[in-house]
Parts: C-alpha cells; structure tokens; sequence
C-alpha cells in the first residue's frame, strides 16, 4: 500500500468520529462533509496548468503551500499521475433543465466522461429535482448502468440546487478511489432549496473534492442576471463560485464539439493531479483557513480548493526565529 492510500484510509477512520461529535458554530449539520479537521489530516488536490496544458513534472520543491498567507511545513506531495478516478455525476433533473436542449447536452456530456474511463475508474449517478439528490446508480465500474439510469430521466419540476449539491461530497467518499471528483451537470438555477446561496458557499469552503461544474449553455451568450436568472441560461456567477471554492474549474459548452472539449479538459487535468497534505497541530480554535500555493514561473494557473476548517497547520519556522534559537 503507497504511502497515499494510508493517509487516506487513515483519515477516513478519523472523520467518522469527527462528524459524531457535537455541532460547533459554522459547522455543517448532521449527514454534510464539513471537514472539520481540530484532528486528523488536511489532503489537498491540486492541478497546475503552463502554457500547454497540465504539467504533470512538478517536484516537491517547486511548490509552496501557504495558509493564511503564511508558509506552511507538508509531509507529503505524491502524484496521482494517470490514476484511476471516482467520479460522482450530480445531474439536475428538474424541469428548467428541458429548456434550450440542456439535458440533450447533458446526456451528451456523460457519454463524454464514460467514453474517456480507464481500467479502475468508477461512476455513480444522482439526480436532483426539487427534493435532494436521489441515487440512480451507485458506484460502478459498468457504464452500461449509468447509460441505463440516463435514459430514464424525464425533467419536471423546481429546483433545489443548494440542498442538493451540499450533500455530494460525504457521498463521493463512497467510490473506491482515492482520487475523486464530482461532475455537475446543472444549469445552477434553484427555486426551491431551503438553504441560501450563501450558506451553500460557507459549506463547500472546507471540501476537498473538486468540484467541476459543466454550463450548458453557449460559451458566447450574455452573461444572465444574477438575482433573476433567465431558465433557459444557467447562473454561470453561482457554478463559477462553486468550483473556485473546491478546487475544480467551471466549462461551458452546449455543442457537441464544445462539451467533449470541456469533458478532454476536466479528464486531463484528474490525471494530472497533485496531492500536497499536513496534519494540524491541534492549537488555536477551530476556524476557516484560506489556503493557497506559491509555484514556480512557469505554471500559469492553479487549481486548488480554497481552504479548511480546521486548527493551526504546522508553519516553517523563520530563518530569524532559527537564528534567535541558535543564539540562545
């Protein structure tokens, strides 16, 4: 067993007493993922893309974590160059998604990702309407039932976006893949959650799986009103907000030549991804901390969530304060 898979079957173990304990203020409520991590271990995904696409060279050198803005000391950095991926497929099924061929495009897109598997990934398939996300087919390696379950979703009803999405990644934990995703085909519109957008954002700024929504709409069109979207559009402003936050990247696309470009480049960058980790020390309060990663000159952009909830990482020490120690 790598190094990898025991950090993360290790962390595993870990988050099942943490999401028993009592709700603290912030905390996500009984049956969501909030990472809180007082104890356990902080893994996080990331992609860097140069000038043609991923780099997939990097080495340990080459990056610097950072919380808060301060430099922070990782025991680990491994690449998941090529390996096998669970992906969760959240698709919107409620009846906005019958408007301007968004569904067509949506089916199209799945046939997409599946065309794209490799030996070892795994699919599971829900579908959300005005009630939470539903399991249509569970984790399988066998696309042939994710094509089945897809050929079943006739779209009615309202939407609720936030209710559903904020319970997708304790579900993605269910694939048998360290490396994972979700995949949301939706157009981001919600009618019908009794959550708030804002409240949706403060829930996924702990996930550390990333989360790739697909726009189904023409790249070229107008950018639609944020407080009154338009339900034959999509929110890109709200599908852009989730995927900043978890580390994925928003695609558009409603053309079959623009959705398997966009489905090539969710794919190539899963296969291309790094997994730079610490464990907190366990001092300070638990709190939001902001992450981010200092590359060298020739990445041209970063894919990484945007932070935990946690206490403090273990910070490299100064070369003042090394130097005072010396001294002293």
């Amino acid at each position: 067993m790598s190094r990898f898979l025991t950090i993360f079957a290790a962390a595993m173990l870990l988050a099942i007493p943490l999401l028993a304990q009592t709700a603290t203020p912030g905390a996500a409520p009984p049956g969501v993922m909030s990472e809180s991590v007082s104890v356990g271990y902080v893994m996080i995904p990331f992609t860097v893309l140069g000038e043609r696409g991923p780099l997939t060279d990097l080495r340990n050198a080459e990056v610097g974590l950072m919380v808060d803005g301060k430099s922070v000391r990782s025991d680990m950095f491994e690449k998941s160059q090529n390996a096998p991926v669970s992906f969760t497929i959240l698709l919107d099924g409620s009846g906005s998604m019958a408007l301007a061929g968004k569904m067509d495009s949506a089916r199209a897109a799945i046939g997409a990702l599946i065309g794209h598997r490799r030996p070892g990934d795994d699919f599971a398939l829900y579908v959300f309407d005005a009630s939470r996300a539903v399991e249509v087919v569970p984790f399988t390696e066998n696309v042939a039932n994710i094509t089945n379950g897809l050929a079943k979703i006739d779209p009615y009803g309202k939407t609720a976006f936030f209710d559903a999405l904020v319970t997708m990644p304790e579900r993605s934990s269910l694939g048998k893949n360290p490396s994972r995703a979700i995949i949301l085909l939706s157009d981001g519109i919600d009618n019908a959650s009794s959550m708030t957008r804002g409240a949706l954002a403060s829930r996924l700024q702990g996930v550390s799986v990333p989360i790739y929504p697909l726009g189904l709409r023409d790249p070229g069109e107008k950018a639609d009103d944020r407080k009154h979207p338009r339900e034959d559009l999509s929110d890109i402003g709200l599908l852009n907000e989730v995927a900043q936050l978890t580390g994925g990247k928003l695609y558009l696309g409603n053309t079959p030549q623009q959705i398997a470009e966009a489905v090539s480049h969710i794919e190539g960058d899963l296969r291309a991804q790094y997994l730079i980790g610490f464990a907190p020390t366990g001092k300070g309060g638990v709190k939001y901390r902001t992450i981010s990663l200092k590359l060298t000159g020739r990445a041209r952009a970063v894919h990484v969530r945007a932070g935990y909830l946690g206490t403090e990482p273990p910070q490299v020490a100064s070369r003042n304060k090394n130097n005072e120690r010396k001294k002293s």
